[in-house]
């Protein structure tokens, strides 16, 4: 039956994405005959859960070159090898989304319906990080209300505590008991209409913004601590989204990966992360995440791809020579879904944020449940699942525990997901054996990416993009 539902939905979906257009004022102010002037709330929630969902993915399928999750098949790759590379596309996508997300907000007011005013503020504030984390400064405070079509960029700083505000608004919002509407479950596709869900993932986004300035003085650990108390309490309050038109859009790389219209390689830095060779300890999740290599092929079951380098199996450019996303993980098949936060990844901010505040058995109790919590979703047995927590490598002792042991699982933790990237840029990319992309365009680690040729082109605002190794103003 969820099945059935979740293509069903899809259907409906393609509808909405394009009958719910009008609600996207920064990109278009002109009347359309052909678009719904008025649509209900629950049509609204749909597409903005929907969207928030695939912009998680959208960005990361970028990012995750730059954390090495990914490696092209190609040898000097743009993205992979930290060229310019245009994402006009993941900006409008990003800001549409904000778009209908704002109107939502609107009709929610105009209705007395606060748990719709409460969710919008929670998926707003979940984009601004996106944009805070990836370009820095963007338009805001002037985007959405028809007064100009060439918005003012707000800067980062701004930005980021207006995040922060929007997500206390919404937890206010939602715990309110006298909403007008309530939250149609069938058309919330992250949480199923369940406000304690969304007050949890509130909180997760808030430990996430206030662990991301780990750099700067007014980082307080205290806070992030307890942002991550009031979030997620298990696997079953992570926020996902599992509505496709088609498949899981990971899916659909390794699906056309098969058909050799390459993507979708596993970088050697991830894979070695994992099969030993890095730290000598084998993870039981690397067969629950790639399929191994053709045996006839290598006598190395995961072989991944140095990034810069392209294809270096035994035969060029062909499959199975060396490992990809997988169909059959339970993070990358065609009906898994979408994962935005986790309460795996809140215990490794937890984990990180005790450290830091000097309370090493919290932060070695959190580390090691994050770890567990991760191998429980993606079906690591339970003998496999001690085995690993129990290796002297990883079950190092609460006075044994590091920063670099936190960071280490946490990046397993996050794969494909575009919070990995903040993490790797807030850590200096001190993962073991993490070294520059061959051929690479900069002589450092990138820190930004430019701003889009679309948003430039329209938009004479826009600031001109720094160099792409200089850092944001939380990462310094």
């Amino acid at each position: 039956m969820k099945k059935l539902y979740r293509y069903a939905m899809a259907l409906l979906l393609t509808g909405a994405s394009l009958g719910l257009q009008s609600c996207e004022d920064y990109f278009d102010l002109h009347d359309n005959p052909n678009l719904v002037s008025s649509p209900p709330l629950n049509a609204m929630l749909s597409t903005t859960t929907h969207k928030t969902g695939l912009n998680s993915q959208r960005v990361a399928a970028t990012t995750a070159f730059y954390v090495q999750y990914l490696a092209s098949s190609v040898t000097g790759n743009a993205t992979d090898t930290y060229q310019i590379v245009d994402l006009t596309g993941s900006w409008d996508a990003i800001y549409l989304a904000m778009a209908d997300i704002y109107d939502m907000k609107q009709r929610g007011q105009d209705e007395g319906a606060s748990d719709y005013v409460g969710v919008a503020n929670i998926m707003m504030a979940y984009h601004l990080n996106l944009i805070i984390d990836h370009w820095g400064d963007g338009p805001y405070s002037q985007a959405f209300d028809n007064s100009t079509l060439t918005p003012g960029f707000d800067s980062s700083q701004d930005l980021y505590a207006e995040a922060l505000r929007l997500l206390d608004e919404g937890i206010a919002e939602l715990n309110k008991t006298d909403s007008r509407v309530e939250l149609s479950a069938e058309d919330d596709l992250i949480h199923g209409g369940d406000k304690t869900k969304w007050i949890r993932t509130a909180n997760a986004f808030k430990a996430r913004l206030l662990n991301k300035v780990s750099k700067q003085p007014s980082y307080n650990p205290g806070a992030v601590l307890s942002a991550v108390e009031n979030s997620y309490q298990s696997n079953e309050d992570d926020a996902e989204m599992a509505v496709f038109s088609d498949i899981n859009p990971w899916a659909a790389i390794a699906r056309s990966n098969a058909s050799l219209v390459l993507g979708g390689w596993l970088s050697e830095q991830f894979v070695n992360h994992l099969n030993g060779t890095t730290y000598g300890v084998v993870d039981p999740r690397l067969p629950r995440i790639t399929d191994r290599t053709d045996i006839t092929l290598s006598i190395d079951p995961y072989i991944g791809t140095p990034n810069g380098v392209g294809n270096v199996g035994p035969r060029n450019n062909t499959v199975r020579d060396e490992v990809y996303i997988s169909r059959n993980s339970p993070l990358t098949g065609d009906l898994s879904p979408v994962t935005i936060a986790s309460y795996a990844e809140m215990k490794f901010v937890e984990a990180e944020a005790a450290f830091r505040a000097g309370d090493q058995q919290r932060a070695y109790t959190a580390y090691l449940a994050g770890i567990r919590a991760h191998m429980d979703k993606v079906g690591v047995p339970a003998a496999e699942r001690d085995a690993y927590l129990n290796n002297p490598a990883v079950g190092v002792g609460a006075a044994n525990l590091t920063l670099d042991l936190i960071f280490k699982e946490k990046y397993v933790v996050t794969y494909l997901n575009a919070e990995a990237w903040t993490d790797a840029r807030r850590y200096n990319y001190q993962y073991a054996d993490f070294d520059l992309p061959a051929n690479a365009d900069l002589t450092t680690f990138i820190r930004r990416i430019a701003y889009p040729q679309g948003e430039t082109s329209k938009n004479p605002n826009t600031p001109a993009s720094p160099a792409l190794s200089e850092p944001l103003w939380w990462d310094q």
